[in-house]
């Protein structure tokens, strides 16, 4: 992408936030955005209503144990639904793109997950932006991920919402 065309890109998205009394934060390559949530048993029996999963490793220990956790799991896929959500909190109305996971360890109910995307590549097309970013959630106060992959979202600007 042409450095000029960039560089207008950029201007049009601090235009907007102008207004305010500090510099808004500006997605680059490498910034990582994060935000965390504690998956409830409610939580995970609403994903299966909604989606129809209902494994029972997901609500009986019995199956849990002989599938080989301690305990029910959260759904991977709904641990996997934390990227849209850090991406589209921190830029209203982006759009998801695509998504890769590789699933490493199981999630159970009651623990705190924080989910990561990290901007590992950023061009223009359009007037918008296509953002891909290295995904990884884990547990709070570790760093191994439960999960991981790579995911992309065009964005209507670079500017981080907070």
């Amino acid at each position: 992408m042409p450095m000029r065309s960039c560089v207008h890109h950029l201007r049009r998205s601090l235009a907007a936030f102008s207004s305010s009394s500090s510099p808004p934060r500006i997605l680059q390559i490498g910034t990582a955005l994060r935000k965390s949530r504690c998956f409830s048993e409610a939580d995970v029996r609403a994903y299966s209503d909604l989606t129809g999963d209902a494994n029972p490793v997901h609500f009986h220990l019995e199956s849990a144990v002989v599938a080989g956790f301690l305990r029910p799991v959260v759904h991977g896929m709904l641990v996997a639904s934390l990227f849209p959500r850090v991406i589209a909190s921190s830029f209203p109305a982006a759009v998801y793109v695509s998504q890769r996971l590789d699933f490493r360890s199981p999630v159970y109910i009651g623990e705190e997950i924080v989910a990561e995307v990290q901007a590992t590549a950023i061009r223009s097309v359009r007037n918008r932006f296509l953002a891909k970013f290295s995904t990884k959630c884990f547990r709070s106060g570790e760093e191994v991920p439960v999960l991981d992959g790579e995911a992309a979202a065009v964005l209507p600007t670079l500017a981080v919402i907070s």
